[in-house]
């Protein structure tokens, strides 16, 4: 299917491509989500003659996103596990255990902007993660592990 990227969207394209993607990428993700729109003539049109209010949109969110990155860069979460005498955890710290933390630290960010490449921890420690904000924008924060020994 040929759509009308409405929205950069990571390893596809940017604002007011064409591209083509399978059926039901587009359906069940990029459409309801208002990432793209069907690339049919009246859709072109319509595109082109709201161009410059739909780049403007865009970087006014890339530059929130910004501010909001330069907040959260470095920001520490601590987060109390019970561990073994090895400092494997019992479980582990997922992206929804990071999210909670930088909620009560007054940050809301969605835990799927939470990238864990290594998968959840699961040891006792201090790891550096990134946040997603956008998809030009990347912050780092730290997470330190904080084992509770079992008695």
């Amino acid at each position: 299917m040929q759509i009308i990227l409405m929205d950069k969207v990571v390893n596809l394209g940017d604002l007011g491509d064409l591209v083509k993607v399978k059926d039901g990428y587009a359906r069940n993700f990029l459409i309801p989500h208002g990432k793209a729109k069907r690339a049919t003539p009246a859709a072109k049109a319509e595109f082109e003659s709201r161009r410059a209010e739909l780049e403007l949109a865009a970087s006014d969110k890339l530059t929130a996103a910004r501010a909001f990155a330069a907040k959260v860069e470095g920001a520490t979460v601590s987060v109390t596990r019970k561990a073994g005498v090895d400092g494997r955890l019992f479980g582990s710290v997922t992206n929804a255990d990071v999210a909670e933390g930088l909620q009560a630290l007054g940050f809301a960010i969605e835990k799927a902007a939470i990238r864990m490449p290594m998968g959840p921890l699961k040891t006792v420690g201090e790891s550096e993660l990134q946040v997603a904000l956008h998809t030009d924008v990347l912050a780092t924060i730290k997470v330190t592990v904080v084992g509770e020994l079992m008695a």
